[in-house]
């Protein structure tokens, strides 16, 4: 009997098809018996190291529109709360640093889909410190030790080395989802990402 391989999903918390997935993602993995790898990073240094220096969707207007068109169908489609964000893209930092002490950690999905769903459900600033407080403190988590660790130099330097790490493995937008060798990009390949994982090792 084969076993299911783990899935990493490499997320970014000012990617807007990162929200969907991350919505999704550890309901559809339950579903067909795959671990979950939660892995954040920052889709900024990516982007500058192609070139870009904003979101691709700001960068070409005809691709954001479609974008925005496209999250508003996805999003009733898979009954998610949707709100165009008043500002894009939002600063995910301090979000990412919290959730790379996390990642490893039982409340690491329930932290995620919370700041997900205050940016781009809520329309909230996950760039400012007492939103983030809110939503830890709303998971029973304690919020200013958190959010003080998060901002240690060992933190930043680890989230800058995970970064780092996207980059080497060639990931080049936001989510992608790793299976052993094998990368799938995007939301729309969430399904597939679990289904090559399913197939076992």
């Amino acid at each position: 009997m084969t076993r299911a391989q783990p899935v990493e999903i490499w997320f970014e918390f000012a990617s807007s098809y990162s929200y969907l997935a991350v919505m999704r993602v550890e309901a559809a993995a339950r579903e067909v018996g795959v671990s979950l790898h939660w892995r954040p990073f920052l889709l900024g240094p990516v982007f500058l190291s192609l070139g870009w220096n904003d979101s691709p969707f700001n960068i070409y207007p005809p691709k954001g529109r479609y974008m925005w068109r496209d999250m508003a169908r996805l999003a009733a489609k898979y009954d998610i709360p949707f709100r165009l964000p008043s500002q894009f893209p939002r600063n995910g930092l301090l979000a990412a640093r919290v959730a790379m002490l996390g990642q490893n950690q039982p409340w690491i999905a329930d932290f995620a889909r919370a700041a997900m769903r205050a940016n781009f459900g809520e329309d909230r600033d996950i760039g400012q410190r007492e939103v983030i407080a809110e939503i830890l403190e709303a998971l029973g988590l304690p919020a200013a030790e958190l959010i003080d660790a998060a901002q240690t130099p060992d933190n930043k330097l680890a989230l800058r080395g995970q970064t780092e790490q996207a980059a080497t493995l060639g990931i080049f937008g936001a989510p992608t989802f790793l299976v052993g060798g094998e990368m799938f990009w995007g939301n729309d390949r969430l399904e597939d990402a679990l289904a090559w994982a399913s197939r076992g090792d």
